[in-house]
């Protein structure tokens, strides 16, 4: 996507064609940052070993003390080694197959460029933070909800919220697909009408994810309230990762 209407966030592809320089080569397919690729095979991984090597049983447990129950917290018992494991842990577990395809092909989309832009362990770090954002927010509105929250999409609407204020705007001249320029200004973001658009369409698909449809592959309701959380942490703490220095 582009903006047409901040200076700040024209395609580079735009600048580079003005300036007479050949025209960079669009970044392979696989072309994946090993951060990025190490994520998808630590979900891939988990999902299969649950799938096909663990009994009904066993599965049970492991959402047990690897989810985020938020009624773990506030219904009396006693907290373990789980429950402050969990708030991370619940990222990489999954409802099903669609919906573990649904956010690998999302994390491979709005993870690259932003691991190529902050590097490996800011990536790391941004995971974190954003993971423990989207369930922070559900807890908050659900405390004593007993339902198992589950899936790594919190994290990756961190990821798109820290697209946003880079304006979709990618830089492929170093052969790697990274987000580009300085980390725009909240009000730079709301002048780019295709920014704008896109958080207006995320925001209704969240609002009706809210009104009770399922994720894909899975019986149970999207935890839309994570993905906000998620989503405004990534959008607003995005410069703290950055490496690069960028003004308002």
């Amino acid at each position: 996507m582009s903006s047409d209407s901040d200076p700040q966030s024209r395609p580079v592809e735009d600048e580079i064609a003005e300036s007479g320089e050949p025209a960079p080569q669009r970044e392979p397919v696989f072309n994946l940052p090993k951060i990025v690729v190490a994520l998808l095979a630590i979900c891939v991984g988990i999902h299969l070993v649950r799938a096909y090597l663990l009994t009904d049983r066993q599965d049970f447990e492991v959402i047990l003390r690897f989810a985020f129950i938020p009624i773990r917290y506030t219904g009396g018992y006693a907290l373990d080694l789980y429950a402050f494991a969990g708030p991370w842990t619940y990222a990489f577990l999954h409802g099903g197959f669609a919906h573990l395809i649904v956010n690998m092909v999302w994390l491979a989309a709005f993870g690259s460029p932003l691991a190529n832009r902050i590097g490996a362990s800011r990536f790391v770090a941004f995971w974190l933070v954003t993971s423990l954002a989207a369930v922070g927010l559900h807890f908050v509105l659900h405390p004593f909800d007993p339902a198992p929250l589950v899936g790594a999409s919190g994290a990756i609407s961190g990821m798109m919220g820290a697209a946003a204020r880079f304006g979709f705007q990618i830089d492929r001249r170093q052969g790697q697909g990274a987000f580009a320029g300085p980390v725009l200004s909240i009000p730079a973001v709301f002048r780019s009408r295709a920014v704008v658009a896109f958080l207006a369409v995320w925001m209704v698909v969240n609002l009706v994810m809210g009104l009770g449809v399922g994720a894909p592959g899975s019986e149970n309701p999207i935890a839309w309230e994570a993905h906000i959380g998620g989503f405004l942490a990534g959008f607003f703490l995005v410069r703290l990762f950055d490496r690069r220095l960028s003004h308002d």
